[in-house]
């Protein structure tokens, strides 16, 4: 059952409107209910901050709906009690954000303000959660926003479509599309959902025109990609992106792979996938796939993720920096010391030998593997296998996107751009923090149970809690100003091209500013890069 067709019976929702407004002080009396886009909300206060959860930012993409941009939503009579998420979009039971409350009908987002009233306008900060774009919910308990509203911004998060049903591209899909592309039905989820945020946050006290977008995993992919889209442009003023970046990287050539999160297929690539996926399902067409039940996309998909469309994505975002066609913005952005110790990446590299690392450097960097074999030790089996997490998913999938979209945005933009390495380190984590890992420190969370899919940081100290506190508070001075630098915070210096700095952000000891960590391996693959970018595709490696 569709949740805009069940919030309840129109008497009932104006009468606990009505307690609302009488149980609250008047100067938080507009908090209580706001009206918005569809109709009314109530939220749940606790303490200073209000919670609005699973606000519906779009029309449930069911039936014919499934694989088309999203749709108005459609309005509700009654005060909608806007205490509990949404649910989950459809993915793998494995998955971070996998429930069984999972559906098609997931389009909700959440708000939590501390605001006393609509004048007060703060600055509003909207997180998109990462999943590997086949998995996550906005509704996980490491990115409850509570500390972010106590810390004086508007906190919103929101769900968007995974795996098939967010990216599946079609030729048909492309026909009927008002813009002639198919497959980045997710990526228009955020940017309705930052359309929603730009028409109504001012009714839960925050500042449309003070809007930081901020992500992990892919939801920083995410934020990089609405970073030079044409489609999000003038929808939010500041982006952090948290193990990332902006996606830099060349199209991917038929039958090559850097990583399997590094780069995005072509738009003809991604529709010859979606006619195979099609004929997996025993389909022959589009019409005939929405007709399916949404348990048999789900058993039938593959890893899918955006496709360079041209439209949402565009296929030459490097150039598009070179030539300063991207959203300005003041940029912060980095990554973990250790991402590749993840468990699943920890895992398909497991067993790797020196030997294999080089076989497989060699296949993958054809006349750069000498370069790239000599920047990463790998005389071990162990080395070889810190050495495989380090090039083939810290460095390529994050690392060097930040650091050059660091180097673009600083070269080719007005707003500043500031460089972190979270690099908290334990006797369990001796190689340093991996990935996601940084998300409760961000959320002001530590010391919380971890979800389902990711890891705990190991034992935690007085200092962790410092240093949770001292980089919420880099973040939300970032949103309020575009800077991340406060009172009682080390100093955080700026990027450039001349004075290539990195905020390290550590416990013991405390953040500090240093070198870019790992510049060797960084500049060997920008050569890489640079050279495929530029190649003709008979000149690529294999």
């Amino acid at each position: 059952m569709n949740r805009s067709t069940s919030i309840g019976k129109a008497w009932l929702g104006t009468a606990l409107a009505v307690i609302a407004l009488i149980c609250v002080r008047p100067a938080l009396a507009q908090m209580g209910v706001v009206s918005v886009t569809g109709g009314r909300v109530a939220g749940v206060r606790s303490g200073a901050v209000t919670a609005f959860k699973g606000i519906p930012f779009a029309a449930p993409p069911l039936g014919d709906l499934r694989w088309r941009l999203p749709q108005p939503v459609k309005p509700w009579s009654a005060t909608l009690q806007a205490d509990h998420f949404g649910p989950p979009c459809m993915q793998g039971g494995r998955r971070p954000g996998a429930s069984s409350s999972a559906s098609e009908d997931c389009l909700y987002l959440n708000v939590w303000t501390a605001a006393k009233s609509k004048e007060a306008r703060l600055p509003v900060m909207i997180w998109i959660y990462g999943g590997a774009y086949t998995g996550g919910s906005a509704s996980l308990p490491a990115y409850d926003g509570t500390h972010f509203a106590e810390k004086g911004v508007v906190l919103v998060s929101f769900n968007y479509r995974l795996g098939a049903f967010g990216f599946l591209a079609d030729q048909d899909l492309a026909a009927e599309s008002p813009h002639h592309v198919s497959g980045n039905y997710g990526l228009a989820d955020m940017i309705a959902a930052l359309r929603w945020v730009k028409a109504n946050i001012g009714q839960f006290g925050g500042d449309a025109s003070r809007v930081t977008i901020f992500g992990e995993s892919a939801g920083a992919m995410s934020v990089g990609i609405l970073s030079v889209s044409p489609a999000a442009r003038g929808l939010f003023q500041r982006a952090i992106s948290e193990s990332g970046g902006a996606p830099l990287l060349p199209v991917k050539p038929a039958g090559e792979s850097y990583t399997a999160e590094a780069a995005f297929l072509s738009l003809r690539s991604a529709e010859d996938r979606g006619r195979g996926f099609l004929t997996q399902l025993g389909v022959q067409d589009i019409a005939a796939a929405r007709k399916l039940p949404a348990e048999a996309i789900l058993k039938a998909q593959t890893g899918i993720g955006p496709v360079y469309d041209g439209y949402f994505v565009p296929a030459d975002a490097y150039q598009r920096f070179r030539a300063g066609h991207f959203n300005d913005t003041p940029i912060l952005v980095g990554t973990n010391a250790n991402e590749g110790g993840f468990r699943p990446i920890r895992a398909e590299f497991a067993g790797t030998t020196p030997e294999k690392f080089e076989a497989h450097v060699r296949a993958a960097y054809g006349q750069y593997a000498d370069q790239i074999l000599a920047a990463y030790p790998h005389a071990t089996a162990p080395q070889a296998e810190q050495a495989s997490q380090d090039l083939f998913f810290r460095e390529t999938a994050f690392a060097w996107k930040s650091w050059t979209w660091s180097r673009l945005q600083s070269e080719k933009g007005h707003g500043k751009a500031y460089l972190y390495y979270f690099d908290r380190r334990s006797s369990q984590e001796p190689f340093g923090p991996i990935h996601t890992e940084e998300i409760p420190f961000v959320f002001g969370n530590v010391g919380q149970t971890p979800p389902r899919g990711f890891e705990p940081p190991g034992p935690l100290s007085a200092a962790d809690v410092r240093l949770s506190q001292q980089i919420q508070s880099y973040w939300v001075n970032f949103a309020k100003t575009g800077d991340p630098n406060g009172q009682d915070l080390p100093r955080w210096p700026a990027f450039s091209a001349s004075s290539q700095q990195a905020m390290y952000l550590d416990a013991d000891p405390a953040p500090h500013a240093g070198p870019v960590p790992n510049l060797n391996q960084l500049t060997v693959l920008d050569a890489y890069f640079r050279w495929l970018r530029d190649a003709q595709p008979k000149q690529r490696p294999n």
